[in-house]
């Protein structure tokens, strides 16, 4: 099996390049020389980077490289939808072992251009290097396209809070890897933490599971977390059609965890729309709104009704799970909510907190990568 080391630095690259997105008609220089140089139409550039570290955020032996590629891009991308914009190039660096194939490598920047074809974004420059444990860096850069962005300060008192995308889908996919269940995959060995977002233990508020079948070419059948009262309705999954509305399944959780979908359009959507704060869901929808209510000098309630889609995730998972990637934002009162965005809460007066139905989570709030969950 060809690994890096057999083609060198610069055979690599090659490689990779001939994967990946390079030119658009922002890019007068695209990458190839000392460095690339970018247009900003409307003469700013919102910027965010992020890591993704072997172990902590992703596993080989629970995700294809395709999958970590187009992980590693959307969890970028979310920041800049998040404040409003449109992600138009990534800057992407990696370290890579020397005795690692050189197919892994060319499958994850298929992932990364496959998740940069859906927004015209292209990989503008980047860095290899030799190390022990894979580690991945992103820089993404996007443009407001002349709106004014859209902060996490900007919340104010009798705001609607309101959700876009999936919560706790990811969570829940890798609360079914950490249990060793088979779904057609298996898990691997270990249950060392793979995610940022980690699957908390139940809180107050998580009701159990329910068995359902696994996927075809796996044995019996697999636990998968679900809210009270679910398992006789159905919900259509994003994107869907009303004859596609059906009940996720554990291969729907493990995709989440494994690539997410983060919704794109709707960080513009609200933008235009007026929302008065807005940030993506990606250490847990409670440790995010603190975040949202210490910017904004308010406190925040989450009504956990409103919060929950049946059939779908626990309570816990809904609240404290990370990396769907989900957008969270504010409205003014009365404001008719964009599509795709469902009301979860309220924007209160009063000290920066975040309570569910009035009241303090009982538990951890969601991810942190130093000392303890939040």
């Amino acid at each position: 099996m060809e690994t890096i080391d057999d083609v060198g630095e610069f055979g690599l690259i090659a490689r990779v390049q001939a994967r990946l997105p390079l030119t658009s008609p922002d890019t007068p220089v695209p990458a190839g020389d000392d460095a690339a140089l970018l247009n900003a139409p409307d003469g700013r550039l919102a910027v965010s980077t992020d890591l993704l570290l072997e172990g902590n955020h992703f596993r080989r032996d629970w995700s294809s490289p395709r999958d970590i590629g187009h992980k590693a891009a959307a969890q970028n991308f979310s920041d800049i939808v998040a404040m409003g914009g449109v992600p138009t190039s990534l800057l992407l660096s990696m370290v890579l072992p020397g005795d690692l194939p050189v197919a892994w490598v060319e499958e994850f920047a298929e992932g990364v251009a496959g998740e940069c074809a859906g927004l015209g974004a292209i990989v503008a420059g980047g860095d290899m290097v030799r190390g022990e444990l894979i580690t991945i860096s992103v820089t993404v850069l996007g443009t407001l396209e002349g709106r004014a962005p859209v902060l996490r300060s900007g919340a104010r008192p009798g705001d609607t809070v309101a959700v876009a995308g999936r919560l706790g889908w990811s969570a829940a996919g890798l609360e079914l890897l950490l249990s060793g269940e088979k779904t057609g995959v298996e898990a691997g060995d270990g249950a060392e933490q793979a995610s940022g977002g980690a699957a908390q233990a139940g809180p107050s508020g998580s009701v159990g599971s329910v068995a359902v079948p696994a996927e075809a070419g796996s044995a019996g059948s697999v636990v998968v977390p679900l809210e009270s009262g679910s398992a006789a309705r159905s919900v259509a999954r994003p994107g869907a059609g009303p004859a596609e509305s059906a009940a996720p399944q554990p291969a729907d959780y493990l995709s989440a965890h494994r690539r997410p979908s983060p919704p794109y359009a709707a960080g513009p959507q609200a933008a235009r729309a007026g929302a008065t704060a807005m940030l993506d869901v990606s250490d847990g929808l409670l440790a995010d709104l603190t975040h949202l209510a210490v910017a904004s000098g308010v406190a925040v309630d989450v009504d956990s009704a409103l919060a929950v889609t049946a059939p779908g995730p626990r309570l816990d998972l809904v609240l404290t799970g990370g990396e769907d990637h989900a957008l969270v934002a504010t409205f003014a009162p009365g404001a008719g909510l964009p599509e795709g965005w469902r009301p979860i809460g309220t924007v209160h007066a009063g000290s920066a907190a975040v309570t569910v139905d009035g009241k303090a989570w009982d538990g951890a709030v969601g991810w942190s990568h130093f000392g303890h969950s939040e």
